[in-house]
């Protein structure tokens, strides 16, 4: 491996034709030059310089490793360049993620706003469960993730900050022939014998429990969907009741209704999610998020 200043040496005596103007353009001492030239030389297995009575110039080796050099030094340079650019906020890319239904709307609308003022920054979008899109921030795989504490508790993950967009109420979504379709608000303890339709894994608390537990009883079954196309088919075949949270009540299909729950409605949060040292776009983007969640 030759490094970067061993490089970059090479190439000036190239250019200078000479260690004396070499050393003078790097503010070298000529024989500092001489050293790491010939430091050079014998890692690269032999000469690289035919010495003349005046100066140097570059053998057929040289030649070979001098291309490279420039090669190297010229990616180095606009790789700094981008860096500097992604820093300052304009152009690079900026790797955002969101949990499901804040991809419905909530999502899109602060995105499509941010492309509009930012068409120089490329971004790429994903979806993943909040627990998952954590690790990936403290991991330094996103550098904006949306996440909530539904339907097991806010996740937490090491240099991760989180900031509350919005308190999202949740519906519950039932079949059109249940008795209870249409009521506009219902009493969450009239669904104490339905089966729930939900996509925490078994090993861990859900706020449906919690809830239904303040209401008196547990859920007599709950059958574990995870995609929300699924469960809005298990509702409509009758085989069960979802929460639906409001983020995402536009997205039901005509054919179920949506109903609000009484005082017992759970409410969840909804947190934008940055890393320890995040990029200006990404704070652009939170801001426009607290915006379209307003």
């Amino acid at each position: 491996m030759y490094e970067t200043d061993a490089l970059r040496l090479l190439v000036t005596v190239a250019d200078t034709g000479s260690f004396t103007q070499a050393a003078a353009r790097l503010d070298y001492t000529q024989s500092a030059v001489s050293r790491r030239i010939a430091s050079l030389e014998k890692r690269a297995g032999g000469p690289l310089f035919d010495r003349l009575a005046r100066g140097v110039r570059l053998n057929p080796a040289g030649h070979a490793l001098h291309r490279h050099a420039v090669e190297v030094l010229d990616r180095l340079a606009r790789a700094e360049h981008e860096l500097t650019a992604i820093r300052a906020g304009h152009g690079g890319t900026l790797r955002v993620a969101a949990f499901s239904t804040a991809n419905i709307s909530l999502v899109p609308a602060a995105l499509r706003a941010f492309l509009r003022s930012r068409p120089d920054v490329e971004v790429v979008a994903s979806e993943g469960r909040s627990d998952a899109l954590m690790r990936r921030l403290a991991e330094g795989a996103l550098d904006l993730a949306v996440v909530s504490d539904y339907p097991s508790g806010l996740p937490s993950a090491d240099g991760v900050t989180t900031e509350a967009l919005l308190e999202d109420e949740l519906f519950v979504v039932l079949p059109r022939e249940h008795r209870l379709a249409g009521s506009g608000t219902i009493d969450l303890r009239e669904l104490r014998d339905e089966a729930w339709l939900q996509d925490a894994p078994a090993d861990r608390p859900m706020m449906l429990t919690e809830v239904c537990a303040r209401a008196g009883f547990r859920p007599r079954k709950i059958v574990r969907i995870a995609e929300w196309t699924g469960k809005f088919g298990y509702v409509a075949a009758g085989l069960g009741v979802a929460l639906v949270p409001s983020l995402a009540a536009w997205a039901v299909p005509a054919g179920l209704s949506l109903c609000r729950l009484d005082d017992l409605a759970p409410r969840r949060t909804v947190y934008a999610a940055l890393p320890a040292a995040p990029l200006p776009a990404a704070l652009e983007l939170r801001d426009l998020l607290h915006e379209a969640a307003g």
